[in-house]
């Protein structure tokens, strides 16, 4: 499994949500020194991090608590 993340993201602290189950399949979260939010999916590591500003994931976290990214029912 190659990882093609930037050499800043390697030594990073992921973490995921408590709710996460223990066999996989979560989103994990790192904080970066210069303040940005990287985000990866743990089933596939080989592919880079999604790195946004800290505006950017505010506005996120506001739009989930809002329920705004909730799965629709068709």
């Amino acid at each position: 499994m190659t990882n093609h993340a930037p050499d800043y993201l390697q030594n990073l602290d992921w973490f995921k949500a408590e709710a996460s189950s223990g066999s996989g399949g979560c989103l994990e979260v790192a904080f970066t020194p210069d303040g940005r939010v990287a985000l990866r999916d743990n089933e596939d590591l080989s592919n880079p991090p999604f790195v946004v500003s800290e505006h950017v994931w505010t506005c996120f976290l506001n739009g989930a608590t809002n329920g705004e990214f909730d799965i629709r029912k068709q």
